[in-house]
């Protein structure tokens, strides 16, 4: 019971986050969200500042186990079905990197860097293991450096988060960014077979 109350707590904070920034969103007004008094949000989180981290660390839990389910059905062909899937169904998302993402970089540097830090870890171990997965059943080149791909594009990832001003002064956003650079990365991987499976 006692940890619903806290997830549910870290959702609407993340939901009100995400609409409004994390600067204009005060205890107060999570509290009033949420028909809670301040005295049981403390019993919970010491500050607003552990709240996001621990919001924080609820989306890599999140993402994290997201990316296991995949990971877990053995099948490299499932996986692209799997992108190409989301690929489609986000192709037309021109959504701009909501206020949370500046305010996170602004007022709140060093639970995003730690966010950035867990984050590259996370990707470049996942993505590894997915590309290992696809050599082994022939749909990979086997000759590619699996190490290295896997750093740069958890790289890529991480560098567009951080930087996201800059790819929006080019009159794009994140979303597009993040679709053409899987769709490079994964082109880049594929053997002649895997691609084959990939543009049928």
């Amino acid at each position: 019971m006692a940890e619903d109350q806290k997830c549910n707590i870290i959702k609407t904070a993340g939901e009100m986050f995400f609409r409004l920034g994390i600067r204009s969103v005060s205890v107060d007004d999570i509290c009033r969200e949420l028909g809670m008094s301040k005295k049981t949000f403390y019993v919970y989180f010491d500050s607003k500042d552990a709240l996001i981290e621990q919001m924080l660390q609820a989306n890599i839990d999140y993402i994290g186990g997201k990316m296991n389910e995949l990971l877990n059905q053995g099948d490299f062909r499932q996986l692209v079905k799997k992108f190409l899937k989301h690929q489609e169904a986000e192709k037309n998302d021109v959504r701009r990197v909501p206020q949370l993402v500046y305010d996170l970089k602004k007022y709140y540097p060093r639970q995003f860097g730690d966010f950035q830090v867990k984050c590259f870890e996370m990707q470049k171990d996942y993505i590894r293991q997915y590309i290992e997965l696809g050599v082994a059943q022939g749909l990979v080149r086997a000759n590619l450096n699996i190490e290295l791909a896997a750093v740069l594009f958890a790289k890529i990832h991480n560098d567009a988060i951080r930087d996201f001003e800059e790819i929006e002064k080019h009159n794009h956003n994140l979303h597009q960014l993040a679709h053409t650079a899987m769709d490079v990365f994964v082109r880049g991987i594929l053997s002649e077979e895997g691609l084959k499976l990939y543009e049928n």
